[in-house]
């Protein structure tokens, strides 16, 4: 099959070359973009929440202290000991960072400009599936880096390893004593939103990556474009031109205003004159 990067319409001669940027979104595809506009904007408030008051640190440091004291990961004072011995600070585990919190937010202000793009090219019609595949995988990948770090392996103290952070192992009812249930939860519903737009993003892109594959709507040549294709060929469009330019044959001289004038300063009346050449 044929391939082209910006052909905008197939042309009659080659039907069937693949478009790979201007290509129309198939029927199931579009309506399924559609569809899931609303729960995508339903998971970017909610992530613009949870992340937003989660930042600088309203859960990080009480349930990773909360976490040592039952020793269920590693110690937040190894961050201290660094500082105090000045010693190069140890690879801490993603969910206890500062910049794992920061990221979150990014990615949800992210998301919410992302979809506004979406919708605002989708109305234009400039919403190419080869756009939204990229758009879609890219989001796909920062929230399964989201979803990792919020399930919050942590092998930094090899004495108390932890594979999932300790709130989903033993439960929230651990951080009631400390006054911190409210906040545990808070942690959890981080991961429950990050999960959601990640099955969000990765559901629109098997959408997009369907809208690349070959297919009827791309491949045949509609009304619209038979009539540009038809328009479009220099052949019959210069054949249509000669033909016209070409002088009509009069088999006798017309007549207009003028040439009675003339015949009548010639004393030639039309009546006469035409009188004198049927003689």
């Amino acid at each position: 099959m044929p391939f082209s990067f910006f052909q905008r319409r197939p042309s009659r001669d080659s039907p069937q070359t693949y478009r790979l940027f201007f290509r129309k979104w198939p029927k199931i595809s579009r309506k399924a973009t559609w569809w899931l506009m609303p729960f995508e904007l339903a998971g970017t408030v909610s992530a613009l929440v949870i992340f937003g008051i989660s930042q600088p640190d309203l859960w990080r440091s009480e349930m990773w202290q909360i976490g040592w004291d039952h020793r269920l990961n590693s110690n937040p004072a190894i961050v201290l000991y660094a500082y105090s011995n000045h010693v190069p600070q140890p690879h801490l585990a993603l969910i206890w960072t500062r910049t794992f919190t920061n990221f979150n937010v990014a990615i949800a202000v992210l998301s919410l400009f992302m979809m506004m793009a979406k919708l605002t090219a989708f109305i234009m019609k400039v919403w190419y599936p080869i756009v939204g595949t990229f758009i879609s995988l890219g989001m796909t990948a920062l929230y399964t880096t989201s979803v990792y770090g919020l399930i919050g392996p942590d092998m930094v103290d090899k004495r108390y390893p932890a594979h999932v952070a300790w709130y989903w192992r033993k439960g929230c009812g651990l951080a009631k004593p400390y006054g911190s249930y409210g906040h545990c939860r808070i942690a959890q519903g981080s991961l429950v939103v990050a999960v959601y737009l990640m099955v969000v993003y990765a559901v629109n892109l098997g959408f997009a990556a369907y809208g690349l594959l070959p297919n009827k709507t791309n491949d045949e040549l509609s009304d619209d474009e038979e009539e540009y294709s038809d328009r479009s060929e220099p052949k019959d469009t210069q054949r249509w031109e000669m033909g016209s330019m070409r002088s009509p044959v009069f088999q006798q001289t017309p007549y207009t205003p003028r040439t009675q004038a003339f015949h009548t300063l010639d004393r030639q009346l039309p009546l006469r004159s035409q009188q004198t050449r049927y003689s």
